[in-house]
C-alpha cells in the first residue's frame, strides 16, 4: 500500500505540473506571479507581527487555525471537510481524518490534523497567493508565512483556467481517500449538476430525494467501482462517518459549499479576465513600441476581441449563466451560516442584497455575484472594468435583455440594477 500511496502521489504531481510549464503565462511580464510581491491580506499580517502588534501561538495547529480566523475575519461557521487526498498534506487526510476548510470573500485557510495552515489569500492582480504556516516552528524562530509556489502544481494548472485558481473538486474516493483515478474528476463550479458534487467530501444538510455524491467512499471490483451512495444523503450527523471530536464544529454545511464552489470558480474567472487584459494590452503597446506606432491605450484588433471575450465570460459568471438547478423542494443548511454570510452585505435602500439566498431553484434571489465588491473586479485594469460595467448595465437595462440572459426575469433584472446601482461605486 505505501509503495501505491508513492506512485500515486508522484503520477498526481507529475501530470499537474507538466500541465503547469505549458499553462504559465501568468508568470511572464505583465503579471509576474512568483516574481511580485503579493499586495494581499496575509502580506499586510506579517508585517504587522513583524512589528509585534500580533502574536500567533505556536505549538497547537487549532489555536493557529483560530488565530488566523480572526485576522482574516473568517467565520467558523463557513467550515467545510474534504476527505479525499486531493492536497498538499495528502498523508494527513483520510476519511477518519478529513481537512477543514473555512473561507470568507477574500481569504482561505484549511488544516490537516497535525500539519501546517494552508492559507490563501486575493491579491487584486495576481489572484490567490498560496502560504504554509507552521505551528510547530521553534521558539528561536518567528513564525512566517512561506509562499508556497509547489500549489500551483494543480492551483495552477490542470485543473485552473491557466491563473492560479481556488479548487472545489468532486472525485471518487476509495476507501482511505485516495481518488479512483479511472473515475476522473469534476473541477465544480455553478453549473455543475447537484447528482455529480461532493466526491470526497463530508455534506451535511437536507436536500431532498435528489442524490449527491459525498459522505461516502467507493470500492473497486475489477472495472466496475460501487459505493453506497443511499447512506450519504440528507445527512445532520457526522458521527456515524468518522470520530468528530477533534473538531469543534461536526457539520460541512451544503450551502456553504455551494457558496464556496460559485466563489471559487467565479474568482478564477475574474482572474483570469484580468490576466488576459493586462496581457492583451501589454502585446499591444509593447507590439506598437517595436514598430515605433503611436501607443494607444484603447484595444485594437486582437487585444480587443481578447478583451472582449473576457468581458462576455465574467459576465456569464457573474450573472449565474447556465446554473445547475436545485433539487425538487430546495436545500436546508445551517442557519448559522446563512446568519454570517449575509452579515455586512451592501444593501439597498430597499433592504436587498447580492447576497439574499433563494435555495429552491438556485442559490441566491438575485443572480448577480456579490464578488462585484470584490478585491480583483474592483481593480480590473481599467479598460477591462469599463467595459463589463457598460455591459453589465446594458444587460440589466435594455428592454430586451440580450438571448444569452434572457433567463433573467424583468423584475430580476430591475432589482439587481438598483441594488448595483446603490451599493456598487462606479456602476
Amino acid at each position: 500500500m505505501r509503495r501505491f500511496c508513492q506512485s500515486f502521489s508522484l503520477l498526481y504531481v507529475l501530470t499537474c505540473t507538466g500541465a503547469l510549464m505549458a499553462e504559465s503565462q501568468y508568470e511572464n511580464p505583465p503579471v509576474k506571479y512568483s516574481a511580485t510581491t503579493p499586495n494581499d491580506a496575509t502580506t499586510a499580517l506579517e508585517k504587522r507581527i513583524k512589528a509585534g502588534e500580533v502574536t500567533l501561538p505556536r505549538g497547537d495547529g487549532w489555536k493557529l487555525l483560530r488565530a488566523l480566523q480572526q485576522q482574516y475575519k473568517i467565520p467558523e461557521a463557513s467550515q467545510v471537510m474534504v476527505f479525499s487526498k486531493t492536497s498538499k498534506q495528502n498523508d494527513l487526510i483520510t476519511p477518519a481524518t478529513p481537512r477543514v476548510i473555512y473561507f470568507t470573500d477574500d481569504a482561505y485557510i484549511g488544516y490537516s490534523i497535525g500539519g501546517s495552515v494552508e492559507v490563501a489569500t486575493i491579491d487584486p492582480v495576481l489572484g490567490p497567493v498560496f502560504y504554509l504556516i507552521d505551528p510547530d516552528t521553534p521558539a528561536r524562530r518567528p513564525m512566517r508565512f512561506q509562499r508556497d509556489q509547489s500549489c500551483l502544481s494543480c492551483h495552477g494548472g490542470p485543473f485552473s483556467p491557466e491563473v492560479p485558481g481556488i479548487l472545489v473538486r468532486s472525485v471518487t474516493p476509495g476507501p482511505l481517500g485516495h481518488p479512483i483515478m479511472s473515475q476522473g474528476s469534476t473541477v465544480v463550479d455553478t453549473t455543475t449538476p447537484f447528482k455529480d458534487r461532493w466526491g470526497g467530501w463530508y455534506v451535511t444538510g437536507k436536500h431532498g430525494k435528489e442524490t449527491h455524491r459525498g459522505n461516502v467512499t467507493a470500492e473497486e471490483n475489477g472495472e466496475a467501482v460501487t459505493r453506497d451512495e443511499e447512506r450519504g444523503q440528507n445527512v445532520t450527523d457526522l458521527s456515524s462517518f468518522f470520530d468528530t471530536t477533534p473538531y469543534s464544529r461536526k457539520t460541512s454545511d451544503i450551502v456553504a459549499l455551494m457558496v464556496l464552489e460559485h466563489q471559487s470558480s467565479t474568482q478564477n474567472i475574474l482572474t483570469k479576465a484580468n490576466h488576459t487584459a493586462m496581457r492583451a494590452m501589454h502585446m499591444q503597446t509593447s507590439l506598437q513600441r517595436e514598430l515605433g506606432e503611436p501607443v494607444v491605450n484603447e484595444p485594437i484588433g486582437t487585444a480587443e476581441r481578447m478583451i472582449n471575450h473576457a468581458v462576455e465570460d465574467v459576465l456569464d459568471a457573474i450573472l449565474f449563466k447556465d446554473e445547475a438547478v436545485l433539487p425538487e423542494g430546495g436545500i436546508e443548511g445551517d442557519p448559522e451560516f446563512l446568519e454570517v454570510f449575509t452579515t455586512n452585505a451592501p444593501l439597498s435602500k430597499e433592504g436587498r442584497s447580492l447576497k439574499d439566498f433563494q435555495l429552491l431553484e438556485r442559490l441566491f434571489k438575485y443572480r448577480c455575484s456579490y464578488l462585484v465588491y470584490g478585491i480583483t473586479f474592483q481593480n480590473f485594469t481599467p479598460v477591462l472594468k469599463t467595459r463589463v460595467m457598460n455591459a453589465l448595465k446594458d444587460t440589466l437595462t435594455s428592454p430586451t435583455p440580450p438571448e444569452r440572459y434572457a433567463y433573467l426575469t424583468d423584475s430580476e433584472r430591475r432589482n439587481i440594477h438598483q441594488i448595483l446601482t446603490e451599493t456598487l461605486p462606479g456602476y
